[in-house]
């Protein structure tokens, strides 16, 4: 075959040496490899930045704050020390009235405050020379304060002593105001005083009246029918009977069937029948009787009659001016000496016919039906009644003198107190166990007041240990006359009862409490309106 010229030739590939190649490919690599590495400290460069950043904030706060603060030598915080007791030492010399010195502290405290402020900002700890000037100048003070007897050992006693003056203050004025509270508790108010003399006015100048009065005592066997529903109340506040009368009956499914025993004093006693004459109350039967016409009620048979005769006890309770008045006013009440106080103790001689009956105190309003406390059985009980021990005030060591070895031998401090006020009494149990007795014995027992101070409760307590049945607490809900209740318990109650200073008829009395009372009170009455009732 025939070759081309030279010039007709097609170039010769050459091909490229393995060699060449080879370290092409290797500066690849190594370029990949160093463009990897910077990446990599780019990006484990801001981790050690914040480790470094931390590091420094934390020997700054160590510098300013943790080490130097824990220092024994160190001047701040001597400095805030110095800061805080002046502090103190500026309100002590304002009590003391030396307002002088109370601004140089003042401005001292100042000052402090202003030069570790300035520290605060650098990276340095405070140095003895630059703060020898702020140091020097509130010690200076400081202790002028100490030779202004502003030390702590003084300022501890004065305190006391400050402290002790105005307990001894609240104490006075705590006393004044309970006798005040009790002396308004014990006021008559006018319109009841007036009520009692224009009815008793009546009385005397109505002869239909005393004709009424006798065609309702001609049905004295109701009196003694122990089928019937019998109530007593011993109370010589007129229009506060009327109440319990009227909200027992309104709300009696057989008022056909109740039978109302009022007992009060002589001087009440014509006002007395002339308003239950005068008044309906739904046909209800209704007694009046006065207990000085009880010729059993003598001081040989009765021991509080007794104890009136004696001198000292008359003193302690009508004078008021001897055991430097260490006992309370509201223990000093003659009120508690009366005998329509005690007569609920005598209860089976005052209504000898009597199997059962239910007690109520003249401050209370009956909502409900209580025809069925006549059928709750007391298994062998002599009274019945709402226990009150929720709370541990109301257990009998709340009312007894747990001292005297005659109480903690014979009664349980935790026993559960009960109230008086509306109670179901068997009065076939209370005279086979000879219950009146029982009363007599710790009455006679107390002559010296010794073993409680005042009131019926005390004695009922001891005189019922043992012989009370618990009755269901909605039968009996107390405190309308002294604290707040419950509105759900108000609302379930069968009796309301004004326990406490702030009776319903008086001003002092609880004005969200008021209605439940007054509600059965008639203000259109003539006499009533007569007597400016409102």
């Amino acid at each position: 075959m025939r070759r081309r010229p030279v010039d007709f030739r097609r170039p010769v590939r050459r091909r490229v040496s393995n060699v060449v190649v080879w370290s092409l490919c290797g500066i690849v690599v190594l370029l990949f490899i160093v463009i990897f590495n910077k990446e990599s400290r780019i990006e484990s460069r801001p981790t050690s930045s914040i480790k470094d950043y931390t590091k420094y904030v934390k020997n700054i706060e160590g510098l300013n704050i943790t080490d130097e603060m824990l220092s024994p030598n160190s001047i701040t915080r001597q400095l805030s020390d110095q800061i805080s007791l002046a502090k103190a030492f500026v309100v002590i010399a304002k009590e003391s009235n030396n307002i002088q010195f109370a601004w140089e502290l003042s401005a001292q405290i100042r000052n402090s405050q202003v030069f570790l402020s300035s520290v605060a900002t650098r990276r340095a700890p405070l140095t003895t020379r630059e703060s020898e000037t702020a140091i020097r100048d509130m010690a200076l003070l400081l202790l002028h304060a100490q030779q202004l007897h502003y030390d702590s050992a003084t300022m501890i006693t004065r305190l006391k002593t400050k402290i002790q003056t105005l307990d001894e203050q609240m104490a006075a004025v705590s006393e004044k105001s309970s006798k005040h509270g009790q002396i308004a508790a014990e006021e008559i108010p006018k319109g009841l005083y007036c009520l009692g003399i224009r009815l008793t006015t009546e009385w005397f100048g109505n002869s239909n009246l005393h004709r009424r009065m006798n065609e309702r005592m001609h049905i004295e066997t109701k009196l003694r029918d122990n089928s019937l529903y019998h109530f007593c109340v011993f109370s010589d506040n007129i229009l506060a009977t009327s109440v319990v009368v009227n909200s027992t009956t309104l709300n009696s499914k057989n008022p056909d069937m109740v039978v109302f025993h009022l007992v009060t004093d002589e001087i009440n006693y014509s006002a007395m029948k002339a308003w239950f004459s005068m008044n309906t109350f739904r046909g209800v039967t209704i007694e009046v009787q006065k207990f000085e016409d009880f010729k059993w009620l003598n001081a040989s048979y009765v021991p509080v009659l007794k104890q009136l005769q004696d001198s000292e006890t008359q003193s302690y309770y009508f004078s008021g001016h001897n055991n430097d008045g260490q006992t309370p006013i509201k223990f000093r009440n003659p009120k508690y000496l009366s005998m329509l106080n005690h007569l609920r103790f005598y209860i089976p001689e005052v209504f000898p016919a009597l199997e059962k009956v239910v007690f109520l105190d003249d401050d209370v309003v009956v909502q409900k039906d209580l025809s069925g406390l006549f059928s709750i059985d007391l298994n062998s009980n002599v009274n019945g009644a709402v226990e009150t021990c929720m709370e541990t005030f109301h257990r009998y060591h709340k009312y007894l003198n747990y001292s005297h070895p005659l109480i903690r031998e014979h009664f349980d401090p935790d026993a559960c107190g009960w109230a008086f006020g509306m109670n179901v009494f068997d009065l076939v149990e209370w005279r086979k166990r000879n219950v009146t007795e029982i009363y007599h014995y710790w009455q006679e027992k107390n002559v010296d007041r010794t073993l409680w101070k005042l009131g019926t409760l005390p004695p009922g307590l001891l005189t019922f240990y043992g012989l009370t049945e618990p009755l269901d607490p909605s039968w009996h809900v107390l405190g309308l006359g002294y604290t707040n209740v419950d509105p759900h318990l108000i609302e379930k109650g069968a009796v309301l009862h004004f326990n406490g200073n702030f009776k319903p008829w008086l001003k002092i009395g609880m004005e969200k409490y008021k209605s439940f009372w007054e509600k059965y009170v008639d203000y259109s009455h003539p006499l009533l309106q007569q007597c400016n009732f409102h």
